[in-house]
């Protein structure tokens, strides 16, 4: 696969191939206090070793407040970027590039969960609506999602990407991703369900996109170049989804104003089922080709898409030219030298034990690091 095995100049670093690992919550950090582990630092060097051009960290929390799960890596202190530093010297001493993905869940958190008590904060989001949905297994009675408190001063989540973006690059990423899929906290501003704002921060098209483009700009501050956003148009996912007209004219405008300001790339989800629950008998997403729609907003900036490319659909969207490069997710859970086995034709016929995804159950390393590679 000629194509997909060339180098790649994103923003100011050159990644060694277009194969890219995208964010996967794992759940194997420390418990309270969410610093990433020796485990941790295992399973990102695996991969890098497995070829991965460039790595995007789980999902990793910007503050205390914005958790949903237990086991989640953060960078709001010290001791999450010593942990993180070991991580990401790992994986440049094997060839590879990481970019930290920042997360904040807003309304996906519920005020019981341990790092939402340690935090002090209520649960916050743009409006007061609960989202339909969620399942806190690890919490009594499995509770579900809750009303949220909406944000009186979105200014103050702005700060806080950016302080996380300051302990990114302290800890040694590359640069970083914004998560602004799957219905969190960046997709709530977005979407018009989700967000019921009169102020500067809702209503519009142009006011909905604004909290995006602002922590972009915060982010740019810190990193320059080396900034990425990861978005979902298609997605049903925690309970967002706006009709086919109202999703064009939202995420068209958006990224056209993404592509003034030189990001390293933008991430487009494709439509995928695994992120479009029913809700009442019903889909939640809009269906739409993603590339297609948004794909000539991004005339200056490179487009990597995500979400069920297989290696030979991959090879032909960058031979082709229609992405810069093709992120995998599920691929990389099961086989940590993807990007070697594919370039070297082998097959790839480790299965997913998703009974071991996310926490691993009473031993961590079981599902997470012992999945068999014909690299070491």
């Amino acid at each position: 696969m000629p194509s997909l095995f060339t180098p790649l100049q994103l923003g100011s670093i050159t990644i060694p191939n277009r194969l890219g690992m995208s964010a996967l919550t794992r759940n194997r950090a420390s418990s309270l206090g969410t610093v990433p582990t020796e485990l941790m630092k295992q399973y990102y060097e695996q991969r890098a070793i497995g070829g991965a051009g460039l790595i995007v960290s789980e999902g990793t929390l910007i503050t205390r407040q914005g958790g949903e799960f237990v086991y989640v890596p953060g960078l709001w202190n010290k001791s999450q970027v010593a942990g993180w530093k070991k991580i990401t010297d790992a994986v440049h001493a094997a060839g590879s590039k990481i970019y930290a993905q920042l997360w904040h869940l807003g309304r996906t958190a519920h005020p019981d969960t341990p790092e939402q008590i340690a935090s002090g904060e209520p649960v916050y989001a743009p409006s007061a609506l609960a989202a339909r949905g969620g399942r806190f297994d690890f919490l009594p009675g499995n509770p579900k999602y809750v009303t949220p408190t909406e944000i009186q001063d979105p200014a103050v989540l702005i700060a806080q990407f950016k302080t996380a973006a300051i302990n990114a690059k302290e800890a040694g990423f590359d640069g970083v991703e914004l998560h602004g899929a799957n219905g969190y906290l960046v997709h709530q501003f977005l979407d018009s369900g989700s967000n019921k704002r009169t102020d500067k921060w809702g209503s519009s098209v142009e006011n909905r996109a604004r909290f995006c483009l602002e922590v972009l700009r915060a982010l740019i501050e810190v990193f320059g170049p080396d900034v990425s956003l990861k978005i979902s148009p298609a997605a049903g996912y925690n309970d967002v989804g706006m009709e086919l007209q109202e999703s064009l004219d939202t995420f068209g405008y958006l990224l056209k104003e993404v592509n003034k300001l030189g990001l390293s790339y933008v991430a487009l989800v494709r439509y995928t089922l695994f992120l479009d629950p029913e809700f009442d008998g019903k889909r939640r997403a809009t269906e739409h080709d993603v590339l297609k729609s948004y794909g000539p907003s991004l005339t200056d900036t490179p487009i990597f898409v995500n979400a069920s490319v297989t290696p030979a659909e991959a090879e032909e969207l960058v031979s082709s030219g229609k992405v810069a490069g093709v992120f995998i997710g599920m691929g990389w859970i099961s086989h940590p030298d993807l990007a070697k086995r594919i370039q070297a034709g082998r097959t790839l016929d480790n299965v997913v034990d998703w009974k071991t995804v996310y926490e691993g159950g009473s031993d961590p390393a079981v599902g997470y690091v012992d999945y068999e590679s014909a690299v070491y």
